[in-house]
């Protein structure tokens, strides 16, 4: 919920202070998940699924909000490089959950590594007060992605 003390162009002034930013610093650990060979989406959905074991296409199409066509796409390409696989549901028949492999781990664990590396060397060149700052920003800026 917005600050009533804040006026409208304070918020339009912080918004512009902030996303080239977040948009630097997202395009950074884009790189450097494409160094290990995946797109930041790829990297996304592999989080996701690890986190969420069995989950199906439509709802990782509704959590990431694309379209089901465009997950099924995704999914298919994960699966053709054996990062991802089906499993049946024995609930129910109809319906497969999506579970990551071996080598999706692996690869997800490389990029995790990449870029808390890359995040972790830029960080320690900064003083401690900016360091506690942006700890402190973090659960705030989380929020702003949350539905």
């Amino acid at each position: 919920m917005a600050d009533s003390d804040s006026s409208p162009v304070e918020i339009v002034d912080l918004a512009d202070a902030l996303r080239p930013a977040i948009l630097r610093v997202s395009r950074r650990l884009r790189q450097e998940a494409q160094k290990v060979g995946l797109s930041a989406q790829d990297a996304m959905l592999l989080g996701h699924i690890r986190k969420h074991p069995g989950v199906g296409v439509s709802a990782l199409a509704d959590a990431e909000r694309t379209s089901k066509p465009t997950m099924s796409a995704h999914i298919k390409r994960l699966e053709a490089a054996g990062l991802v696989a089906r499993a049946g549901d024995a609930a129910d028949g109809r319906r497969s959950g999506l579970a990551i492999t071996p080598a999706g781990l692996r690869k997800l664990e490389t990029i995790r590594r990449e870029r808390n590396d890359w995040l972790a060397a830029r960080l320690a060149r900064l003083p401690a007060d900016d360091r506690a700052t942006l700890a402190a920003a973090a659960p705030a800026i989380l929020r702003l992605i949350d539905p």
